[in-house]
C-alpha cells in the first residue's frame, strides 16, 4: 500500500521550465556570452551546484559565465515570487485524491526554498504538503536519492511504500535509487528504455497518476 507521495516542483507540478529557460538568454547576454547548445537541457532537474560546475566545464571556468548564471537565478526567482509560474493539468485533482486518501505528501525539489515556497503560494497548493525540502537544506543533488530520502523521513514513511513522482531523468534516476516507487510525468524529456526501466509506470500527465492510483495500482 502507498503510504505517503513525493512530488518534484519545476516541470511536474508546475510549469517552471519555459521561465527558466526565457532567463539564460538575458542574463549571459549582459556579459557578452551566449548560451552553450544543449546546456539548458542539461541542467534540467539539477541543483545549483551541480549546473554551476556544469557551466564552468561548458565555459572553461570563466568568471562571467558564473555571474550570468547567477543573474539567471535571479531573473527567474523574481518571476516566480512575483506571480508564480502555471500549474500542471491534474495537479488539483490528484492531491484532492491523495488527501481523501488521507496519504500524506511532500515537495522534494532542487530549487531554492523562497523560488519553492512562492510557486505553491501562487498556485494555492502549499497546504497540501506535509514536509517541502528545497535545495537549501543541503541535500546532495539528484541523482543522489538522499533528499527523497530526507522527504520520505519526514513524513515517515518507507521508501519501498512511498510514490514519487518526477519529469526529470536525473529526478526518476534519484528516487529509483532511493528504491522508491517511481512515476515519470515527462516534462521535456521523453524517456528512452533506459529511463523506462526505472520507473514502476510512465504518466502523461497528473489526471492519469490520480486514475491510475484510483484504480488500485501500488506499483
Amino acid at each position: 500500500m502507498i503510504q505517503a507521495a513525493i512530488f518534484d516542483m519545476d516541470g511536474l507540478m508546475v510549469d517552471t521550465e519555459p521561465i527558466w529557460a526565457s532567463a539564460w538568454p538575458p542574463a549571459f547576454a549582459r556579459y557578452g556570452l551566449t548560451v552553450a547548445p544543449g546546456l539548458v537541457e542539461a541542467c534540467v532537474g539539477s541543483s545549483y551546484e551541480r549546473i554551476s560546475g556544469l557551466v564552468s566545464q561548458v565555459y572553461d571556468g570563466s568568471p562571467d559565465a558564473q555571474r550570468a548564471l547567477d543573474d539567471h537565478y535571479e531573473i527567474g526567482a523574481e518571476r516566480f515570487i512575483a506571480s508564480g509560474a502555471p500549474k500542471k493539468p491534474g495537479l488539483d485533482e490528484l492531491l484532492a485524491w491523495l488527501a481523501g486518501q488521507g496519504i500524506p505528501c511532500a515537495v522534494a525539489s532542487s530549487s531554492e526554498r523562497r523560488v519553492v515556497e512562492a510557486n505553491l503560494r501562487h498556485a494555492g497548493v502549499a497546504s497540501c504538503f506535509d514536509a517541502v525540502v528545497t535545495g537549501d537544506d543541503g541535500y546532495p543533488s539528484k541523482p543522489a536519492p538522499d533528499i527523497f530520502l530526507g522527504a520520505a523521513a519526514r513524513l515517515g514513511s518507507e521508501p519501498a511504500h512511498t510514490l514519487v513522482l518526477e519529469d526529470s531523468p536525473s529526478g526518476v534516476t534519484a528516487a529509483n535509487a532511493g528504491g522508491f516507487i517511481t512515476v515519470m510525468v515527462p516534462d521535456l524529456i521523453e524517456p528512452n528504455d533506459e529511463l523506462r526501466g526505472r520507473c514502476a509506470c510512465v504518466c502523461r500527465d497528473l489526471i492519469e497518476v490520480r486514475d491510475l492510483l484510483a484504480s488500485g495500482w501500488e506499483g
